[in-house]
């Protein structure tokens, strides 16, 4: 691997060469924007670039190339780019490292245990101060942000992507946790509440129906449901909210399959890392087809 420092908008990092096909990385052990860092930033650059480039911004960096977080795991994101060669656009990846994950990826308040409700900050952050910058200092298209994540990080993508529409044209949301604030995980129960008139889908109701300004989605889930709570309870509900809000999306709003909506159900498929590095695949073809790639 050779690397060596580099200093970009006002910002110090170090250039990283892992032999991806996908592109070589720049990481920002300290980036420091708007008050919410300083914070490890990755951003894999492709190898060559001849025109401006989409960009997708990933939570949970500490996983999106690298094995870590909990389960030490990875979604190996720059390999899955790197086989996918041709089929899916090149792209400038962003992936953003929690400081307090819970707190940073959730909307409401939801017990005495945790730290939730950071979300509104954080994701006026990546709108407001990260993907300004980025915009600024390497060559992407503005117009063509999309924002991605699993687990909390897929409601903090949908919650992102409706506050900051202009900011972020798409959202891909793997295993969301659109139940928090509504369902109880300790005891695995469903609430009565729907999605439709929740904090994370109501104030946004105008935005969603409207076709010419609504993000795009991703929502995808899987159906195991053993191996411990994760799955037990976790992706059980992340499976049943996230059809009822594909549901509503395509009932409510008008969403149309294979256009502006993509709903998935992966067959024996876990709340993991390894299943969410295949279900990035599919997300990424249908969603961010190379041109003629359909």
């Amino acid at each position: 691997m050779s690397a060596h420092p580099i200093e970009r908008g006002g910002q110090r990092g170090w250039r990283h060469d892992e032999g991806h096909a996908a592109g070589v990385f720049e990481t920002y052990d300290r980036l420091d924007l708007g008050g919410l860092g300083p914070r490890k930033v990755h951003v894999l650059v492709p190898r060559r670039i001849d025109r401006p480039l989409s960009t997708l911004f990933l939570h949970d960096g500490d996983t999106a190339f690298w094995k870590g977080g909990v389960a030490h795991a990875t979604w190996d994101v720059a390999g899955t780019l790197s086989r996918l060669g041709p089929e899916v656009e090149p792209m400038i990846v962003v992936a953003v490292h929690p400081l307090r994950r819970d707190h940073e990826y959730t909307h409401a308040f939801w017990g005495p245990r945790r730290d939730f409700g950071g979300l509104p900050v954080y994701a006026s952050w990546l709108a407001e101060e990260l993907k300004p910058w980025i915009d600024a200092t390497y060559p992407t298209n503005p117009g063509r942000s999309s924002v991605v994540g699993s687990s909390h990080g897929g409601l903090a993508s949908f919650w992102a992507a409706t506050r900051h529409p202009d900011a972020f044209r798409a959202a891909g949301c793997l295993s969301p946790s659109f139940f928090t604030g509504l369902d109880d995980l300790d005891t695995n129960t469903l609430s009565a509440a729907p999605l439709a008139t929740s904090p994370l889908v109501a104030p946004v109701a105008q935005l969603l129906a409207d076709g010419g300004s609504r993000p795009r989605m991703w929502i995808c889930w899987g159906t195991e449901r053993s191996g411990g709570q994760h799955n037990e309870v976790v992706e059980r509900l992340a499976a049943i909210r996230g059809r009822e809000m594909a549901a509503l999306l395509r009932d409510r709003f008008g969403y149309v399959d294979g256009l502006d909506l993509w709903e998935v159900e992966d067959e024996g498929a876990g709340h993991d890392e390894h299943a969410w590095r295949r279900r990035f695949a599919w997300m990424a073809k249908a969603m961010f087809p190379a041109t003629g790639a359909r």
